[in-house]
């Protein structure tokens, strides 16, 4: 088991008002200390004071600050063509400053695309409404953003050598090479930006490929390579891979093939190579954070419509969004990952302890194989519909 299985997810599962009104009075008081006697009574408070003193106040757990945070977001888009987004999207973005991050990533799927009667005027109306409701509210609080581009934003799917969607791919490049819309990234590699392309933050490098399909072109994957072997990378004290598609599969209705990336543990030795810590995606609609071999994966979950079930246990339905607080020393990440309708901290013992994808066991990152009965360690991929 890696080192970081030491790491233990912040899931506090808080149950009653007490239990919430403890753990927010132990987050309060840690990050706002006394005042000294020199300090004069009327003196204002930090910045992080007020952002933890807004969050306490909504009844919203305030975590404790690592080296560097990052807030994981994913899937949030409605129907297609859809220019609405679920209350849910407006509520988080809204919250973003509050929790002071870094970063905000986003494992994809930010608009309703994917179909090809979509005109160009509907596609460019979900950007547009992805700007209002998303981007432009993080540009104005000076949050960076990145990404991954998702099957729903532009499919890479193909046929015939052609891009089924290069509408959609065009008119997504146009929306993210538009100056106006800068992320804010530190870029390392932008040459095929938006669909893949690296930037660091924080002394992490994120790597970011298109996993909007199951396959990943061989050309990418060199470029994967070169690029975690590269100086920047390796000089880096933590390294965070991010594609739309999972390597395995986690939710009911998205363990077939297609829904998952190809030769997964072929693409998990080589991240693993590289020293990469974690791959982040989403798609699956469902948040489980696990872990296969020396990797971690965490499953986003997701903002939008459309909410599935982990293919093992029964754990309800929920939309999530994860605060990732990074030790870089260790280095070790913390989560703190919240039901996104209620934002009350999910608990992670009520998530299966492990997950059997049809191609992996995925372990559940708090539990070791030593710690599965043996109907555990023996149990099958059994496909539910």
């Amino acid at each position: 088991m890696p080192f970081t299985r030491r790491n233990t997810l912040r899931l506090l599962g808080l149950a009653g008002i007490s239990g919430i009104s403890a753990c927010i009075q132990q987050a309060a008081t840690s990050q706002l200390p006394e005042p000294t006697p020199s300090a004069p009574p009327t003196a204002s408070p930090t910045l992080g004071e007020t952002a933890v003193r807004r969050l306490t106040q909504q009844g919203i757990f305030a975590p404790p600050r690592g080296d560097a945070r990052i807030v994981v977001i994913s899937d949030l888009n409605s129907q297609y063509g859809s220019t609405d987004y679920e209350p849910e999207v407006d509520r988080v973005i809204a919250l973003a400053p509050d929790w002071q991050p870094d970063l905000v990533l986003c494992g994809g799927d930010m608009v309703a695309g994917q179909k090809a009667s979509l005109t160009r005027s509907q596609i460019q109306a979900m950007w547009n409404a992805f700007d209002q409701h998303v981007s432009a509210p993080l540009r104005q609080a000076n949050i960076p953003f990145g990404f991954t581009i998702g099957n729903h934003d532009a499919s890479g799917a193909r046929s015939n050598g052609n891009f089924l969607f290069a509408q959609e791919r065009d008119l997504a490049a146009a929306y993210w090479n538009d100056p106006r819309h800068n992320p804010g990234l530190q870029f390392v590699d932008r040459a095929r930006y938006p669909f893949y392309y690296s930037f660091q933050q924080n002394d992490i490098f994120f790597l970011v490929w298109d996993a909007s399909t199951s396959q990943i072109p061989d050309d990418q994957l060199t470029w994967a390579e070169r690029s975690l072997a590269s100086s920047q990378s390796q000089a880096a004290k933590l390294r965070i891979a991010i594609g739309h598609l999972p390597l395995y599969a986690v939710a009911i209705g998205r363990d077939q093939p297609g829904e998952y990336l190809d030769g997964a543990d072929r693409l998990r030795t080589m991240l693993e190579r590289y020293g990469v810590h974690t791959y982040i995606s989403g798609h699956n609609h469902a948040y489980f954070p696990g872990y296969v071999g020396k990797l971690q994966t965490l499953h986003s979950g997701l903002l939008g419509s459309g909410a599935r079930q982990l293919l093992n246990g029964n754990s309800p339905m929920i939309k999530t969004v994860t605060v990732i607080d990074v030790n870089l020393n260790q280095p070790e990440t913390t989560y703190t990952t919240y039901d996104a309708k209620t934002m009350q901290v999910v608990d992670q013992h009520r998530l299966p302890r492990l997950i059997d994808s049809p191609t992996a066991k995925i372990l559940r990152r708090d539990v070791q194989w030593a710690d599965l009965s043996g109907a555990e360690r023996a149990s099958q991929y059994a496909p539910r519909s």
